[in-house]
């Protein structure tokens, strides 16, 4: 039987948490929540949403398997990509948004064709093909975009009421944004069905400016608009001189994020510890500490523990591998690796200690995708015919990905954007988890296991936010 939007999106989420139940609606024994270690049920429960500007998101015939593989691809991808990122510079700490990356490739591979289509969709490891991709990630964008909404609405923690004002309830307790655009050089006609895919499934509206004869004011503008979208935090995405005449399109995807935790951190008992890094070096950080009841696994040394925020339905996954494995443990973690992590959890009370820490990123991700076997969008073999009325022989020329991420004992601030240039339960038990030396972490949306962002951090040394 057909499934609606609703609970493909619901039951594509749990892959991760090892449910079942997800072929459709009409088995007894199905669960509501995707989530069985006491997380918040999913918002895609109950009645299909309404998608006015998306007319054609919702496909009956896409099946929930074929969607739940998309998402886990869209994982595995993020793994890929941190694996590359990381083998150029093993010693530094990193942070990047693979949703962000995922969405500008996604909007760029709307316009491709033949064996560069193909190329790209193996190595962003599309499952779903054609209008139902699209609709896939649309569909996403759509909820997050409701998570937003209703996380504005989220009480505020103690440390974010301003009692001079005697209102505790108008202060914003929750941020997720993504926004898109395509920047064309006027005289460039899109396809009409590349701009009718960008628009309706990604928000892209087209902005034209002038590359050909004004290269650097269209630079500014496009940085301009990035960083408007990301509350300042991501400047100069794209750097002087990266824009030429011989550009012609640039499509661009912004992602920020603010959240309040959950169980916020206590300033009064944060305090100096030592933080062991990658090479053996200790440096002294700020170390945050709390006592919650958090879903927390153990499986062969390595911790893992949650960190929801308050809006309920994102959280900060930590993964702590066991003591001198961090190495070995990174290079062989897997989506199958995290599903067991996670399937293992529990919820005892957890004696928590985390740094505070900031990291910001940039750089291209030409090499990284070729790597990934994304070869032939990146030369003048390239097939973009999609996109433009006039096939002019378009080819990536960079992508470019900046983040940025705060950790403390508020909660997170993080930030990415992307640019794709073209040319021509109750506790039984209590456990402890010093997170005092490397760790991983990353950030999701837990309905839909998406992992906005991902971050290693190994260097003690700039570690800390100034």
């Amino acid at each position: 039987m057909p499934t609606d939007r609703r609970t493909l999106l619901a039951c594509s989420g749990a892959f991760l948490a090892g449910l079942a139940g997800c072929a459709g609606t009409d088995d007894p024994n199905a669960t509501d929540d995707p989530n069985s270690n006491g997380e918040t049920p999913s918002p895609f429960d109950g009645e299909a949403p309404d998608f006015p500007t998306l007319e054609f998101v919702t496909d009956p015939d896409l099946e929930a398997a074929l969607l739940a593989d998309q998402l886990r691809g869209n994982v595995a991808f993020s793994l890929e990509l941190l694996a590359e990122l990381r083998a150029d510079e093993p010693d530094e700490n990193l942070f990047f948004s693979p949703y962000s990356v995922s969405v500008a490739l996604a909007m760029t591979y709307a316009g491709a064709r033949g064996e560069t289509a193909a190329e790209m969709a193996d190595a962003l490891r599309y499952v779903l093909e054609g209008e139902d991709l699209h609709a896939a990630f649309g569909a996403l964008e759509t909820e997050f975009e409701q998570r937003n909404e209703d996380g504005a609405t989220v009480e505020q923690p103690a440390w974010a009421v301003d009692e001079s004002d005697g209102d505790d309830e108008d202060a914003l307790g929750f941020e997720l944004s993504s926004a898109n655009a395509v920047w064309t050089d006027e005289g460039l006609p899109l396809e009409a069905g590349f701009r009718e895919v960008l628009e309706a499934y990604y928000g892209a509206g087209e902005r034209l400016v002038d590359f050909t004869g004004s290269p650097e004011q269209a630079r500014q503008e496009i940085n301009a608009w990035v960083e408007s979208q990301t509350n300042d935090r991501i400047e100069e995405l794209l750097p002087e001189g990266s824009i030429d005449a011989s550009t012609r399109l640039v499509l661009t995807n912004a992602v920020y994020f603010l959240a309040a935790w959950e169980h916020d951190f206590d300033p009064a008992e944060t305090e100096p510890g030592t933080f062991t890094s990658l090479d053996g070096s200790e440096t002294e950080v700020n170390l945050m500490h709390q006592t919650a009841e958090l879903q927390y696994a153990e499986v062969d040394g390595h911790q893992l523990v949650e960190l929801p925020y308050a809006n309920g339905d994102t959280s900060m996954i930590v993964i702590l591998p066991a003591e001198g494995e961090f190495e070995t443990f990174e290079e062989a973690f897997t989506v199958d690796r995290l599903a067991t992590m996670l399937e293992e959890t529990s919820q005892p009370q957890v004696d928590l200690t985390l740094p505070t820490f900031g990291i910001e990123s940039k750089f291209s991700l030409v090499d990284v995708m070729q790597e990934l076997g994304m070869e032939r969008a990146f030369g003048a073999g390239a097939d973009f015919s999609g996109m433009v009325e006039d096939d002019v022989g378009l080819f990536v020329d960079d992508i470019v990905h900046q983040s940025f991420v705060s950790v403390d004992e508020e909660g997170t601030e993080a930030a990415a954007a992307t640019a794709v240039e073209m040319v021509e339960s109750a506790p039984s038990e209590r456990v402890e988890m010093i997170v005092d030396r490397r760790f991983m972490f990353y950030i999701r949306d837990r309905p839909t296991e998406t992992p906005l962002f991902w971050g290693r951090v190994v260097d003690g040394a700039t570690l800390q936010n100034d």
